[in-house]
């Protein structure tokens, strides 16, 4: 596939728009994500909705925006209308299980995706990227493209988010074996591009010789790598990134990011409402585990032409 061409699918499937408000017959499934403006949730969000509209549920699609006062309030109105199953990205990995505990308590099935809670037997399964396998494989991939050596920054996500904790751990198991890789600060960027741009700003200053930013996330990296234009440093560090966003893809094909880790959401988001759907009618599921790990995959320049919608590579 030519880059027009990629960047043709990037940009439909950017401004596809997902409502959940369709008739059906076979009840309520409540899908709570983070925040629609970030592309990932927003795919995690469509892609579950869609599944579940296809097999006969009215799909509600409601956001916490991380707060965990509001995931409690989605997760009560969920019980008020007596859903039938709710598929749930939590807001913190520790609070988020009394949100759970109080569906359950309700009757209703509870299926978490993309980031695990630390408490097990109280979601029905647990689907998320195996994010230590990720991470170690973009660790390796850009401590090659740093030659093994220079001053490098972290980027880490949102505190509380035990995605943000294995990732950075992840990172440093492989990057503490070369000696000369050294990393001057591990900078919280939240998840946010605003936010990593903003700390960027500050941190160029700081460090004039500066060669690497490995980012837990896309939108942290990309924020990055607007600070890093803006100082006219974008052709003397690489950048790497994390999800397999649209917009990382883009930055790949222009060359301003190395790669980005693409996370397989849509698959996840898809498998999660299929088991929610079996769940629902015969109270089995054909897998035995509740924690499903989906392994992540590296986009590059090499494979994107594979890239034809949001977060999937084609065969």
């Amino acid at each position: 596939m030519h880059v027009k061409q990629t960047l043709k699918h990037i940009i439909f499937t950017a401004i596809f728009i997902f409502t959940g408000q369709t008739i059906a017959s076979n009840g309520l499934i409540t899908i709570v994500i983070n925040d629609p403006s970030n592309p990932y949730w927003f795919t995690e969000g469509s892609i579950a909705s869609k599944t579940a509209e296809d097999l006969g549920y009215l799909a509600h699609v409601r956001a916490h925006q991380g707060s965990i006062e509001n995931e409690q309030s989605i997760i009560e109105d969920a019980v008020r209308q007596n859903a039938k199953a709710i598929i749930l990205d939590p807001a913190d990995t520790t609070l988020s299980a009394q949100s759970v505990r109080y569906a359950k308590q309700n009757g209703i099935p509870v299926f978490i995706v993309n980031a695990e809670i630390n408490e097990t037997g109280l979601a029905i399964s647990q689907l998320i990227s195996d994010n230590t396998q990720g991470a170690k494989l973009a660790a390796k991939a850009w401590s090659n493209a740093m030659k093994y050596s220079g001053e490098y920054i972290e980027l880490v996500g949102a505190p509380g988010d035990n995605n943000a904790k294995l990732r950075s751990e992840a990172f440093n198991s492989v990057l503490k074996h070369h000696d000369n890789l050294n990393l001057v600060a591990r900078v919280t960027g939240n998840w946010s591009r605003l936010e990593s741009y903003q700390a960027m700003q500050r941190y160029l200053i700081q460090f004039p010789n500066l060669k690497g930013i490995i980012s837990a996330n896309d939108e942290m990296a990309l924020g990055a790598i607007t600070a890093l234009r803006e100082a006219n440093r974008l052709d003397d560090v690489i950048v790497s990134g994390f999800d397999g966003s649209p917009d990382a893809a883009t930055a790949i094909i222009l060359n301003d990011l190395q790669f980005s880790i693409l996370q397989p959401v849509a698959d996840f988001s898809k498998e999660a409402v299929v088991q929610a759907d079996r769940y629902i009618r015969t109270r089995t599921l054909d897998k035995s585990e509740e924690i499903q790990k989906f392994s992540c995959y590296l986009l590059s320049i090499d494979n994107i032409h594979m890239y034809t919608s949001a977060f999937e590579l084609s065969e």
